[in-house]
């Protein structure tokens, strides 16, 4: 085979590796829109903000040291422990579920019937909110974050090679990781919204809020709920990106990428999280390999923007999402 295709091919790998890890981002957004109807900008902020957590209790980093230090003279850091990287995992998500259960007694609780211009305020001014506090719990400096991946900030990327045709191909092991990791997180979201009484409840009130609560759903309950799964999968997004670029400020941008493959697969499905993901990260590396060097490079920054564009103009549902019909 020619090489140029072979290339391509590997090109086309690296490309739904990386689509992987837009869609992990993505699916935050679906699950609180479809259970809410609430555009969460903040998700990109709790996957920075999970992923500092993460770091901050495996370290034994003391929260808010730098302010204790400022207010009370002292020069205290760290508790001189580290903790194992699993039981770190389950307290940070303990910490999601907790965060959850704060956002929904003290913000959203508060804000039921109110215009979705209202609730989207509401989540900007979270993400800037959360932004702060973790600023202030765990500093703002560039953390690495290990838990046993393939590939760490400042580390040489580590690597699958295989042969095929003659040809070597050169896959990412983080993205592999991420890959396995994102199939099953999907699966089990898949499984739970099928088979669970809770996720059965959650579906009911994505179709209909008031036949819902006709039928005895607890509304704070399916949306705590919700939003604790979000928190979990912002955690998950949150691993594999600060493992692959360190944990820093920038980490919630993220969410930005996550835009155009919601308006892909749509608002409200997660399948179509996950194949817009896809078709953005194979679209944005295979753009960059054609058609890069004829303009100078650097598509990769806007070609998922542009595509979305297109989708808003002649699909602004998506490939997977409900077409609202409205009769007067």
């Amino acid at each position: 085979m020619p090489e140029q295709f072979l290339f391509a091919m590997e090109v086309i790998l690296n490309g739904l590796m990386a689509g992987v890890l837009y869609a992990l981002v993505a699916l935050g957004f679906v699950l609180i829109f479809k259970a809410s109807g609430i555009f969460n900008y903040a998700q990109g902020v709790m996957a920075l903000f999970a992923a500092l957590t993460l770091v901050g209790i495996m370290d034994g980093q003391v929260p808010f040291s730098h302010l204790i230090n400022a207010t009370f003279g002292t020069d205290l850091h760290h508790f001189g422990w580290h903790v194992p990287a699993l039981l770190a995992i389950i307290l940070t998500a303990g910490v999601m579920v907790a965060f959850a259960w704060l956002v929904q007694k003290f913000i959203f609780r508060h804000l039921v019937n109110q215009e979705p211009i209202i609730l989207f305020m509401a989540t900007i001014g979270l993400a800037y909110f959360l932004e702060g506090v973790g600023d202030l719990m765990w500093g703002s400096d560039i953390k690495k974050l290990d838990v046993g991946l393939p590939q760490g900030i400042n580390e040489w990327i580590d690597v699958t090679t295989f042969e095929a045709f003659g040809y070597g191909f050169f896959i990412d092991n983080l993205d592999i990781s991420a890959s396995i990791v994102a199939a099953i997180l999907v699966a089990v979201l898949i499984m739970f919204s099928q088979y669970t009484k809770q996720g059965r409840a959650l579906r009911a009130v994505a179709d209909d809020h008031q036949a819902a609560l006709s039928v005895g759903i607890s509304l704070n309950f399916i949306w705590v709920l919700v939003w604790s799964i979000a928190g979990f999968v912002a955690l998950v997004a949150g691993i594999m990106w600060g493992a692959k670029s360190g944990v820093q400020f920038s980490l919630s941008l993220i969410a930005l990428k996550a835009l155009p493959v919601l308006m892909l697969g749509g608002f409200t499905s997660i399948p179509g999280a996950i194949v817009g993901g896809l078709i953005i990260g194979v679209g944005e590396k295979l753009f960059e390999f054609l058609i890069g060097p004829m303009v100078g490079g650097a598509t990769e920054n806007w070609f998922a923007y542009v595509l979305a564009l297109l989708f808003l103009v002649f699909r602004p549902q998506g490939l997977f999402g409900e077409k609202i019909i409205e009769r007067v």
